[in-house]
């Protein structure tokens, strides 16, 4: 017994699952070979993996720091008073809730704490860049309330506004959601709190993709205007998979709190919360003001070059770290642009443009991110190399055998780290 109780706290997974172990240094080498340009994925440090594989994952508890179901919690209630406190800092909220495992459990939060089923949400369209969890007819959001989508205009593919208001007006929604996960541009927030009260609504703005350019100063912040915000911590945060919310409203701080828990989770993760209060500590700090300028620089390169290779960038640029290609003049699918980069060893995926068939397979839209490849310490003259490697593949200019050659020159230059397996 002596024996097996030694091996349960030392060997590690190479010595007690070869199999796995090998799925492990797999992914360790893809990250390595492949450029990684899906918008939702990057790079995390070190030290947020230190604490997703931290003793912290041996400790339950449910309930909030000082007020736990269970006992011992005195060292993990301060990781998780951390991850509240550089919330707040980081963001000026006054209150967070830093324990949804992810962004839709945030979102379903919130629904829980502001409304009843058969409610109205008005939401920007899947296709126009929503969010599954905003009201698509698959989600739970979608079939438990009365959904209203607004668009985009056909010319510009920019929000329109007009829409949201007059659709706003007619519908009077319970709660006005902005954002979503694949809308390039910055959102006029002030117009969606103005649509918002005057149809006597609450505003959510889910800024999961651009959490991490508001920390970093260069995209506007919507939390003083919406009544709560929900994000994801992985994206251009750079760390864990999860989700925060905030708010500046006591009483709807309480109402959310109960809405997470006991409400929708149990059991606190608190070895990613913990994590979650490493990338704020990081966020907080000047070089992630840095990182934030050089994602929106790459991304306005990517797209530079894209457009100077005609294709098309829908409406005409970006504001953020993703970009989408309309491929529709290249004659070309999402799944197949996504395979002809795979190919190459760049990542990314297919997304619907707007006004797309709902069927994914006919969706004419592919969808690039740079948070990831900054993380990386790609610069935009790296970044100009990746597009012209795109669209010399998505033009037909070149040659799978060139492509490659030149993604692996770019991943030799610039390591990531690789999992030491014992």
């Amino acid at each position: 017994m002596g024996s097996d109780s030694r091996r349960h706290f030392l060997a590690g997974i190479a010595a007690t699952d070869p199999a796995l172990a090998q799925v492990f240094e797999n992914e360790s080498r893809r990250q390595q070979n492949q450029i990684e340009l899906i918008a939702s994925e990057n790079l995390v440090s070190r030290a947020v993996l230190d604490a997703l594989g931290s003793h912290l994952t041996n400790k339950t508890v449910e309930g909030y720091p000082g007020k736990r179901f269970h006992g011992g919690a005195e060292f993990v209630d301060v990781a998780e008073r951390l991850a509240i406190e550089r919330t707040c800092e980081l963001f000026g909220s006054r209150f967070a809730n830093v324990q949804p495992h992810s962004g839709t459990q945030a979102n379903q939060a919130v629904f829980l704490a502001l409304l009843e089923p058969g409610d109205t949400i008005l939401s920007l369209s899947l296709s126009a860049g929503g969010h599954l969890s905003h009201g698509a007819p698959p989600n739970m959001s979608g079939k438990w309330f009365d959904v209203v989508h607004y668009g985009v205009h056909s010319e510009t593919c920019l929000i329109d506004y007009s829409q949201a208001e007059r659709l706003a007006a007619e519908c009077r929604p319970k709660l006005l959601i902005a954002g979503g996960s694949a809308y390039p541009r910055e959102i006029d927030f002030e117009r969606f709190r103005r649509i918002a009260d005057r149809a006597g609504a609450r505003m959510l703005v889910d800024m999961a993709h651009f959490a991490g350019l508001v920390a970093a100063g260069v995209h506007s912040s919507p939390v003083h205007l919406a009544d709560v915000v929900t994000c994801t911590t992985t994206k251009t945060l750079r760390g864990p998979r999860g989700g925060l919310i905030m708010s500046n409203d006591e009483a709807l701080a309480k109402r959310i709190d109960s809405a997470v828990f006991p409400g929708m989770q149990g059991s606190v993760h608190l070895s990613t919360v913990a994590a979650k209060a490493v990338c704020l500590g990081e966020a907080l700090t000047p070089s992630f003001r840095d990182y934030g300028r050089q994602v929106l620089a790459n991304a306005r390169a990517l797209a530079a070059e894209l457009v100077s290779n005609d294709l098309n960038v829908v409406t005409g640029g970006t504001d953020t770290h993703l970009l989408l290609l309309d491929l529709r003049s290249r004659d070309l699918t999402g799944i197949e642009a996504e395979n002809a980069l795979a190919a190459v060893d760049i990542t990314c995926n297919k997304n619907p443009i707007p006004f797309d068939p709902p069927a994914p397979s006919k969706w004419s839209g592919l969808r690039l991110g740079v948070s990831a490849g900054t993380t990386r310490a790609f610069g935009s003259q790296e970044f100009a190399e990746i597009g012209a490697v795109i669209a010399g593949r998505l033009t037909g200019t070149m040659k799978e055998e060139e492509g490659r050659k030149r993604v692996a020159a770019l991943c030799q230059r610039f390591p990531v780290y690789r999992h030491r397996l014992r």
